[in-house]
């Protein structure tokens, strides 16, 4: 278990950011609460292979990649978009799992002032949680990444979010050989252990709920123009990153049906959201493709 006053050090000390500074200039809970973001930036995915899950993503996505070294290996960059000047596009991250299995790591929202407000925003949601009985939000991890009271693990970053200035183009492919042009983050889907508590800590972070769906029974959070949805996880799964959506450019269903098969991957049926591809990967991670998004 960790304090209500370590995680707010310890989410300040992660964002590299002057807390006392903060402190003082940071506003009050009711303005920093639910966080001003853009959107849901980027994400990474852990995988036994990184090479190997990045040859498939370059092969699915027209883009450029970009590539980082990180402890002891290499961290991969699928941008998402066009790369600027100033670096501000989506990407998803490729990172080495290092015997962890393969998953989805985390979402990351960036949030507007957060070089200001990051203590203010840190100590805000620990009062909010610990009021409202919600369990407790894991440590801070470098770079800003922490813990719902599932585990699912966040990242708040200042926005708008930027490629890091350490990935450089990669060798590793081509640039541009894929078939979909990405466009940037649809919605991510998480799998929790309670709706009903998911759904009161992420008013906490994101506002009111958008929408709500029955069948399945999903709660929705509009992100800017990005999307979280909720969904209870199946009885005896743990609570995780289910899927994301990627927005794309219009595609050829036909063709790239053939280019997945062609690279290990599989397309799944998606009767829940039939107006997307929805596709499982060779490691086994689901994402979909949503052609100009919604």
């Amino acid at each position: 278990m960790i304090s209500r006053r370590r995680f707010v050090c310890r989410l300040g000390a992660a964002a590299s950011l002057p807390l006392l500074r903060a402190a003082r200039a940071g506003a009050q809970a009711t303005d920093v609460l639910p966080v001003n973001t853009p959107r849901i930036d980027h994400l990474d995915v852990m995988v036994p292979d990184v090479e190997a899950s990045t040859r498939f993503y370059t092969g699915m996505f027209r883009t450029a990649l970009h590539a980082q070294p990180f402890q002891g290996g290499v961290r991969y960059f699928v941008l998402l978009g066009e790369l600027p000047a100033n670096r501000q596009v989506g990407y998803l991250a490729i990172g080495d799992a290092r015997g962890r299995g393969t998953y989805i790591g985390h979402f990351c929202t960036s949030v507007f002032d957060y070089r200001r407000d990051s203590a203010a925003i840190a100590s805000a949601l620990a009062d909010a949680v610990e009021r409202a009985g919600l369990g407790v939000i894991g440590e801070p991890r470098i770079g800003g990444i922490f813990a719902d009271p599932d585990g699912i693990e966040i990242q708040f970053l200042p926005a708008p979010d930027t490629l890091v200035t350490a990935a450089v183009p990669s060798d590793l492919i081509e640039p541009n050989q894929g078939l979909v042009t990405p466009q940037g983050v649809d919605h991510v889907l998480l799998h929790v252990a309670d709706l009903d508590r998911a759904t009161r800590f992420y008013r906490i972070l994101y506002g009111t709920e958008a929408d709500r769906t029955q069948s399945p029974a999903r709660v929705w959070f509009q992100i800017g123009e990005t999307r979280l949805g909720l969904e209870q996880a199946a009885s005896g799964r743990p609570p995780h990153i289910e899927h994301f959506a990627i927005k794309v450019a219009a595609f050829d269903a036909d063709a790239v049906r053939a280019r997945l098969a062609a690279l290990g991957a599989t397309v799944v049926p998606s009767p829940d959201e039939p107006e997307v591809l929805r596709v499982r990967d060779p490691d086994g991670i689901t994402f979909e493709l949503t052609a100009g998004g919604r």
